[in-house]
């Protein structure tokens, strides 16, 4: 049986065109909704995701985006993360360590520092070679600390709407690819 898709958006909640909008249109996913998407604190928002995770039912694949992404780390390391989480997406982690997100996006900042501690669920992080709120060796160094597999989505920017990745094709194979990685070893695939 396939996990329900979680959605865990970022700052402002991803808009309408935004790949994990269309996603949860187009896999029925669950979305985490924050009371405000623009304000980001570490125990909030993680507790909504634990709302969110407790009243889905199924196994579950958590799919995040920039700041996003640091709410699933929070998560799991504030709740310990959850017997049906079978795995994580984490799709350009935001870096609320670096000096200069003060002027690029000073919301992020209250989700310092950025946990470095190993994910209790497998994780693949993707991010890109010319993120503006990530550097790809920070990038890298964060899927190393989490234990997670790292991927390079190329020179793909924010690897959001505005950089091009609206409906993002290339993102539903990671995922599918995530997906059947996190197959029960029960389960023979050919």
């Amino acid at each position: 049986m396939t996990p329900t898709l979680v959605i865990v958006p970022g700052l402002g909640d991803s808009g309408p065109d935004h790949w994990q909008t269309l996603w949860e249109q187009k896999f029925g996913a669950a979305r985490v909704r924050q009371d405000d998407p623009s304000a980001p604190a570490p125990e909030s928002w993680a507790a909504r995701l634990q709302e969110v995770i407790e009243a889905t039912p199924g196994e579950l694949v958590l799919a995040g985006h920039s700041c996003g992404v640091l709410n699933i780390v929070h998560w799991a390391r504030l709740y310990g993360g959850h017997e049906r989480v079978r795995g994580a997406l984490l799709v350009g982690p935001t870096d609320a360590d670096c000096p200069e997100m003060a002027e690029l996006a000073p919301p992020v900042l209250l989700m310092a520092p950025v946990p470095m501690q190993p994910l209790p669920f497998p994780a693949l992080v993707v991010a890109s070679e010319d993120d503006p709120y990530v550097t790809f060796e920070r990038a890298q160094a964060m899927a190393d600390a989490w234990e997670a597999e790292f991927v390079t989505a190329g020179a793909a920017g924010h690897i959001n709407a505005a950089s091009g990745h609206g409906a993002w094709p290339d993102g539903e194979v990671l995922l599918s690819e995530a997906l059947h990685a996190w197959t029960p070893p029960e389960i023979t695939r050919f």
